[in-house]
Formats: structure tokens, C-alpha cells, sequence
């Protein structure tokens, strides 16, 4: 980890730039892999502190903020003190990181891990990112809208990240007659977003929390989103439905064999892995 990584800046925005700018100038490094950029916010995501939303300013990496094109994608992400950098997927939409050169991440917090770390460093501390990686969601296998009106959306935990940039962005939601999106938790105090859920409903999402271990008030759909989706016995025309899918291995498993035994073809369930 170079010098400037190590620095924790605590100036005005104005002069932190310039700091910024300066010191960066100064530190060699291999300009073609990593960029340095600040954080811009470290804030608990869940109401048990279990999930952090994490945001970093790339407006001194603009050609990075526009390399970043598709929802799902996501790169790399190294802190002072980690024996190795952290996979993260975007969450915020390409369009808000060319407007605002801002990146957002949503993170799960796993004490000893590179993401601890960063879920312990504050906004102005400098870490370093790598390009952007993958193809992500190939949102063009389920286009156009009407072509493909059934979409299901699959997410738990700390997956529904990259969910968040594909429903603010890729999925038009509200030009297809039925997108869902099942996103399972162990429970409330665990699952992210809530506040945007309303936002999702509005573009035309119908959002099905899922919750594994919920307590006694709870009275949506209980146990896994595999399980859920099952109960559901869904009608499916197979050459009209597309499915999205990111989290937990078993999920993406049974889901995919489901969908695929009902006609679906494979390459209409979209990863971004």
C-alpha cells in the first residue's frame, strides 16, 4: 500500500481536492491497474450494523468512472492493512457514476476480512481501486421489454447489490407486465434498502421480502427465496421469461434448475459472475 493510501485526509472538500490532487502526482504507481480515491461515506446499511453502505469519489479517476457500464459489474478494492483487496460489486447505477464520479457499494461486514477494514475507516481516508471488471448483467438477453415480460429477480443478503443498480437502470421494469424480486434475509434487521423498496414498487418491481428467521410479527413470505418462489407455482410461458439471479450458491442452483425445467432457457438467467 502506497504512502498516499495510508493518509487519512481531514480538510475542507476544497482543499482535500487539491491535497489530493498534488499528492497523487507525486506517488508513483501503476496508473494502468489501481486508482486512489477517497471515501465519500462509511454508514451501517442494516439495522444490526451487518451491512455498510460504502461510497467512493472517483472524480479524480474520471476515465474509471466511465468505464463502468453495465449494471452487475464490479472490481476490486484494497485498504491499508489487508493482506489482499475485496471483490465488490457496484450498486449504484452507471448513469449516477458518470453524472455524481461517485461509486456506491453495499457491503457485508465479516470481522478479520479486507471489508472489515473498510467498514472501520471514515469518509477522506484514501483507498485504491482496481478497473472494472466483468460483463455484467447481459440485460440485452432479455430485451426488448415486450419481448420478455416476465422477469424475476433473485437476491439474499448482501447480493441484492448489484440488483439495486439493474433495477435503477437496466431492467425497465415498468415497460414489461411482471417483474418480481425475491430477496431473502435472515430478517429485517438484516435486509438492506427497505427505504427503496417503495421507490422499486413505483417503477413497476412488485418486491417479495423473504425472511428465514423472522420474528413473530412477520407476516410476508417465511424461509428461503428458493422455497418461496416454489410455493408460488408460478404459470410460466417459457419464451417470454427472464430471470436474474445473484447470491447464495444453493439459491442460484435451485432456481436455475427450476426455471430451466420449465422451458426457460438458460441463457435468459442472467449472472453476473
Amino acid at each position: 500500500m502506497s504512502p498516499l493510501s495510508r493518509l487519512r485526509l481531514r480538510l475542507p472538500a476544497p482543499l482535500r481536492r487539491r491535497a489530493l490532487t498534488g499528492l497523487a502526482a507525486a506517488v508513483q504507481q501503476d496508473t494502468d491497474t489501481w486508482s486512489q480515491a477517497p471515501l465519500s461515506l462509511v454508514a451501517p446499511a442494516s439495522a444490526d450494523a451487518s451491512l455498510f453502505h460504502v461510497a467512493v469519489d472517483v472524480s479524480y479517476a474520471p476515465d474509471l468512472a466511465v468505464s463502468y457500464t453495465a449494471p452487475g459489474q464490479y472490481l476490486q478494492l484494497r485498504v491499508p492493512g489487508a493482506d489482499k483487496p475485496a471483490f465488490l460489486a457496484i450498486a449504484s447505477p452507471p448513469s449516477f457514476a458518470a453524472s455524481r464520479c461517485e461509486f456506491q457499494f453495499l457491503v457485508k461486514r465479516v470481522p478479520g476480512s479486507t471489508v472489515d477494514l473498510l467498514c472501520g475507516l471514515r469518509r477522506g481516508d484514501i483507498v485504491e481501486l482496481s478497473g472494472i471488471m466483468g460483463r455484467g448483467f447481459q440485460v440485452e438477453e432479455i430485451s426488448p421489454p415486450d419481448a420478455f415480460p416476465s422477469v424475476f429477480i433473485f437476491a439474499t443478503g448482501s447480493g441484492i447489490s448489484p440488483i439495486r443498480s439493474l433495477i435503477e437502470l437496466g431492467v425497465r421494469a415498468n415497460e414489461r407486465s411482471d417483474v418480481r424480486l425475491y430477496y431473502g434475509a435472515r430478517n429485517l434487521q438484516k435486509m438492506a434498502y427497505q427505504e427503496r423498496f417503495k421507490d422499486w414498487e413505483y417503477a413497476g418491481v412488485n418486491v417479495i421480502p423473504v425472511l428465514s428467521q423472522p420474528d413473530e410479527r412477520w407476516s410476508g413470505e417465511r424461509g428461503y427465496v428458493q422455497t418461496a418462489f416454489l410455493r408460488a407455482r408460478h404459470i410460466l410461458n417459457p419464451s417470454t421469461t427472464g430471470a436474474v439471479l445473484c447470491g447464495h450458491k444453493q439459491m442460484t442452483e435451485v432456481i436455475t434448475a427450476k426455471l430451466v425445467a420449465e422451458g426457460v432457457s438458460k441463457d435468459k438467467i442472467l449472472t453476473n459472475f
